[in-house]
């Protein structure tokens, strides 16, 4: 198993603090950089380069005399378009959809955590619902015959969630889970990036801290166009493959594939 370094004080505090926007727990602002200070047992110096550090990502606004608050969420749903395009678009992701459940299939799963939170602007926003509504929050670690792949997080309207707990998550895929409960899979979005693995993921992942990862944000609808799942997965880019192929007519056929041996 790879090290793990332990990480400086600030970015400690940088982790906790970015978990807790995404969860929206300060919704009417962060507390004062003093409250913050004894609350971790640091100088106030270093919580103000944490938030700092949350202020050059954008998830944070710092106004003078107005204190602090998280900064608007912005996500791009996608429109309708023309109907004859939406039926094309939603054959291809379903094909991606099926490809996924698949690829969950071949490989064993870990459920860190389950819980239901109150959905914060970010998560609200993403799936259509009101600030404040029940969703489900899933930590799952996916691991191929060579070990460890992904370290997925999803959040799923409580309505959906309901049905199915934490057994249910160890023994079969998410989205299968989620179309038992009546949904009729439609379409995805996804957009694919990278980013470093802070220590908490690289622990999971068994690679070293700041180790450069996958980063998959996938939003995706029922056939009515109502989001019903919002994932962030983060990925071994040596044990994870994404696949696209675009043809002159735009269409597109994705796939992604677990390396589970050496040979691959």
């Amino acid at each position: 198993m790879a090290t793990v370094l332990p990480l400086p004080k600030y970015h400690q505090i940088y982790l906790v603090l970015r978990e807790q926007l995404n969860e929206g727990r300060f919704a009417n602002g962060l507390p004062p950089e003093m409250v913050l200070s004894k609350e971790f047992g640091a100088a106030r110096v270093t919580v103000r380069r944490a938030l700092e550090q949350l202020s050059n990502e954008g998830l944070i606004i710092r106004r003078a005399g107005r204190g602090t608050h998280p900064a608007p969420a912005e996500v791009v749903v996608p429109g309708d378009g023309a109907q004859g395009v939406r039926r094309r678009g939603i054959k291809g992701m379903s094909g991606l959809l099926e490809n996924i459940v698949s690829m969950s299939l071949r490989t064993t799963v870990k459920v860190i955590e389950v819980r239901t939170i109150h959905a914060s602007h970010t998560v609200a926003e993403a799936l259509q619902i009101p600030f404040g509504a029940m969703v489900q929050k899933a930590v799952r670690r996916r691991s191929s015959k060579l070990g460890p792949v992904s370290h997925i997080t999803t959040y799923v309207p409580d309505e959906l969630a309901q049905r199915f707990g934490r057994k249910d998550l160890m023994r079969k895929p998410i989205l299968r889970l989620i179309e038992e409960s009546g949904v009729e899979m439609g379409r995805a979005r996804q957009t694919v990036s990278a980013r470093q693995a802070d220590a908490a993921v690289a622990q999971e992942l068994e690679v070293a801290v700041g180790t450069a990862l996958l980063a998959v944000n996938r939003l995706v609808f029922d056939v009515n166009d109502r989001p019903v799942q919002w994932l962030h997965g983060l990925y071994r880019p040596d044990r994870y493959e994404y696949q696209m192929d675009v043809s002159q007519v735009g269409s597109v056929d994705a796939r992604i594939s677990v390396k589970e041996n050496l040979s691959e």
